[in-house]
This record gives C-alpha cells, sequence and structure tokens, in this order.
C-alpha cells in the first residue's frame, strides 16, 4: 500500500515560512521551490548601504515526492544583488555558518513536525550535509 504525500498549498507554506525567520526572498521562489538567503556578516560597513556587500549563504528548497530536498551555498551578495559562491573568509565564517545552524532547526521544524513532510540533502550538494555531526 503506497501512502500518498499531502502538501499543503502554496500561500500557506509561504506563510509558514516566511514566519521562520528573514530568510525568504519570495521573489525567488514559485510552486514547489523556495529560496532562502542570509546576509551574515557585512564586508565594508564604510561603504552606503546601498553599495554593502555581505558575506552568506542562500539556501534552494525544492519539491520531491515526499517533501522536500535542499542545497546550500556559501558566498558573496555583491552590490548589484547577486550570490556569488566563493570562500567566505575565515574571519567571516563562524559568523556565516552560525546563522545558517540557526535556520535549519526551524526549516525541519516546520517542514517535519508540522507538515510531516521530508527534507532531504540534494545528491548534488557540495557541501556537508546540514543537522549532521560536524
Amino acid at each position: 500500500m503506497t501512502t500518498q504525500t499531502t502538501f499543503p498549498p502554496h500561500g500557506r507554506l509561504m506563510t509558514k515560512l516566511t514566519a521562520i525567520g528573514p530568510y525568504l526572498r519570495q521573489q525567488h521562489s514559485s510552486e514547489g521551490h523556495f529560496f532562502f538567503d542570509c546576509l551574515s556578516s557585512c564586508i565594508s560597513a564604510k561603504k552606503a548601504p546601498e553599495e554593502r556587500e555581505f558575506w552568506g549563504w542562500w539556501l534552494e528548497l525544492d519539491a520531491t515526492d515526499s517533501g522536500f530536498e535542499y542545497q546550500y551555498y556559501f558566498g558573496r551578495y555583491d552590490a548589484e544583488g547577486e550570490w556569488r559562491k566563493e570562500p567566505v573568509p575565515a574571519k567571516h565564517e563562524q559568523a556565516v555558518q552560525q546563522t545558517l545552524d540557526d535556520f535549519y532547526p526551524k526549516l525541519t521544524a516546520l517542514l517535519q513536525d508540522e507538515f510531516e513532510l521530508s527534507l532531504t540533502a540534494s545528491k548534488a550538494l557540495e557541501e556537508a550535509e546540514l543537522g549532521s555531526a560536524a
């Protein structure tokens, strides 16, 4: 007997995902695809706010048959508002990693506990799986 996975409506998912923190970028999200990011550490606070760049991460969540799979990246959010996959300098690594480590349990609790959906790493993931012992 096969169990059918029931997904909540897209609007409800958007509302709930937005509520877990300032991470969801609605304009980059669509039905079955969600884009999260975090500008964790300012590269130079001396620049005007609209010219500032940040070190941080972005995570993409895509629907599967039983829930979602994720893939995430570290890099630089540039002055044009684009993410660039780049190594995060050592002095910023802890701040960037901490924000991702803070976000992931909230995402897991929402998807697995509240909606009873799976959350797994994409086979294409290049970084360590989230939630695993480092």
